[in-house]
């Protein structure tokens, strides 16, 4: 009998496989992958980079990326959290509920 997933189960499995499908199966990408792959899967953050010179090195600054270190999937996971709560935040929802998400 096949294993019905959840539709969380599936959207998890589409980051991993979409993340190492742009890193060419390998465990990190470089910044051309990961434009790449941020113009494919994430085009509204592709569009905020697009506006800013400067804004690429930002954001992989604020994935933890270090001045010519290549990407990894907890730094990538970093910006899925992040724009998940901000898409949160940004979603009606209901009285008192609350996005406190956070990476350690």
């Amino acid at each position: 009998m096949a294993t019905k997933y959840s539709d969380l189960e599936l959207a998890l499995n589409s980051l991993v496989t979409e993340f190492h499908k742009a890193a060419d199966d390998k465990p990190t990408m470089n910044s051309t992958q990961f434009q790449t792959l941020l113009g494919n899967q994430m085009p509204a953050v592709s569009k905020t980079l697009e506006a800013d010179e400067g804004a690429l090195g930002k954001l992989l600054e604020k994935m933890g990326v270090q001045n010519g270190q290549d990407i990894s999937f907890e730094n990538f996971w970093s910006l899925v959290n992040s724009q998940a709560t901000s898409l949160f935040d940004a979603s009606p929802k209901s009285k008192g509920m609350n996005c406190t998400c956070s990476l350690q």
